[in-house]
């Protein structure tokens, strides 16, 4: 097996195993974070329908990069549009991505927008 193939079998692996232990509802939807080189997005999905109730992205802010600020700012933004709809807790999905770093300040921003995980 190749090197590229391996890794992303254990990433899968990883996804799989954090997305076992938490499920979400209409009540507290699970926000999924993704995080790529350049961007940063996360979203508020409602597993029970299989639809996403809120979504919020760097692209949303008019600036595009990933560093931690604009991701403290993407937690911010995906908390306002889910207090507007009236969701004030959440499931947090970190996906196959360690809690450090860009993926720990969305859910700081979410946290200080006045979301409750």
């Amino acid at each position: 097996m190749t090197r590229l193939k391996e890794k992303n079998r254990k990433r899968v692996r990883r996804a799989h195993r954090v997305r076992a232990k938490i499920h979400g509802t209409a009540q507290r939807p699970r926000l999924s974070v993704f995080r790529s080189l350049k961007h940063i997005s996360a979203q508020l999905i409602d597993d029970d329908k299989g639809e996403t109730l809120a979504a919020a992205s760097d692209l949303d802010i008019n600036k595009k990069s990933a560093s931690i600020d604009f991701a403290k700012a993407v937690g911010a933004k995906l908390a306002a549009v889910a207090l507007k709809k009236n969701i004030k807790a959440v499931v947090f999905d970190r996906g196959s991505y360690a809690y450090h770093g860009k993926v720990k300040a969305v859910a700081e921003g979410a946290r200080s927008g006045g979301l409750k995980f």
